[in-house]
């Protein structure tokens, strides 16, 4: 039977270390200790225990930025982003759901992806500001765990809402005269619902299973936020499970998604060409256009990344992180300007709906 040691703030590291930033030094006057006594404890206490007995830390530091030049800019750029994330998505949404007539399986799969860029994004940005902001750097153990199955439940939940945008390309496309019984709202409910409860599920047991792990040594994670691989690499037990989980579920989550839209390409690609009217393939080629633009934002920079940073180990550690941010926070940003808001539905009632703004406005 394994027993489970979990340090509470009081009886280690307060929060605000003096690791990043020279303010809130943690100190005995405060009643806490210094990460280096901290840490010196808890590997006291796994040499003292017997091997059945897990210790977890109060929590980690996030150290991803800390030598990173012009790091104010840059968290003054993320916090534009988060605020244009928030107010375009917002609105795809409320045009969505306030108008009958958009409740089609083709907008159910938009305002899915727009509920899952919103929620993405308030994920991390606002926990790398308030870094910069508070000048804290410390994340307690439990809201790490939180923050870690958020973000990669919404980053799988995110490469499925763009398969099923290329599912619904690939019936209007190639079936359109059974486009409106195939493609229903009901069968659309059934796809998302299906894609929201296995990306939540895989992701519960796969952060579940941090808890496993015993952190005795070193608390700083070199990463924008709670990242999965950066925290299980700090624990002084075996984390191959951990390993595996992570590159298997990075296959399953990222590139299945991947292989059935480049497949639903292919498969239009072909229908296009058989096509007899340069006309028609123009008009369904340029259907396609936005959606393309969005695979190759979301996929193109992690699947560089991954490769060459992981696995080549050919970029910088910081610019790894710095590169791994952008190309996690960007892509819900451009989702709504590049795809939904020029949807011709949704365009034309945005502008209606500013120009409404204005009648009211100039009345007052």
């Amino acid at each position: 039977m394994q027993h489970v040691i979990d340090l509470l703030p009081d009886q280690g590291i307060g929060y605000g270390s003096n690791r990043q930033h020279d303010v809130a030094p943690c100190s005995l006057e405060r009643g806490c200790l210094p990460e280096h006594i901290l840490c010196s404890t808890m590997s006291f206490l796994r040499t003292a225990v017997n091997d059945s007995v897990i210790i977890h830390p109060p929590g980690f530091y996030i150290i991803g930025f800390q030598t990173f030049p012009y790091v104010g800019i840059y968290f003054i750029f993320l916090a534009f982003v988060y605020v244009v994330t928030v107010l375009f998505n917002s609105l795809v949404i409320c045009i969505i759901v306030f108008n009958h007539s958009l409740h089609t399986s083709k907008f159910l799969a938009v305002v899915n992806l727009a509920v899952i860029d919103v929620i993405l994004n308030t994920c991390t940005i606002p926990g790398m500001i308030k870094i910069f902001l508070a000048k804290d750097n410390f994340i307690p153990f439990n809201l790490c765990l939180v923050q870690m199955y958020v973000y990669y439940s919404f980053v799988s939940l995110e490469s499925y809402a763009l398969a099923i945008l290329a599912y619904d390309r690939l019936i209007a496309i190639c079936f359109p005269l059974h486009q409106n019984s195939i493609n229903t709202v009901k069968s659309m409910s059934c796809l998302v619902s299906l894609t929201w409860t296995f990306a939540l599920g895989v992701t519960a047991f796969t952060t579940g299973i941090m808890t496993q792990l015993s952190f005795c040594n070193s608390l700083q994670v070199f990463s924008y936020f709670c990242d999965y691989a950066p925290v299980f690499r700090l624990a002084c037990n075996d984390y191959s499970l951990h390993w595996f989980a992570a590159s298997f579920l990075t296959v399953l989550l990222l590139g299945g998604p991947f292989t059935f839209i480049i497949l639903s390409y292919v498969t239009i690609l072909v229908q296009v060409f058989r096509m007899k009217s340069l006309d028609s393939r123009v008009k369904a080629l340029a259907t396609c256009v936005e959606h393309l633009i969005l695979v190759a934002v979301f996929y193109l920079p992690l699947f560089t990344i991954f490769v060459i940073g992981f696995y080549l180990h050919l970029i910088d550690p910081d610019q790894r992180v710095l590169s791994l941010s952008l190309a996690s926070c960007l892509p819900p940003c451009i989702n709504p300007i590049v795809y939904s808001l020029k949807t011709k539905e949704i365009k034309t009632r945005a502008l209606t709906l500013i120009r409404k703004n204005k009648i009211v406005t100039a009345n007052f």
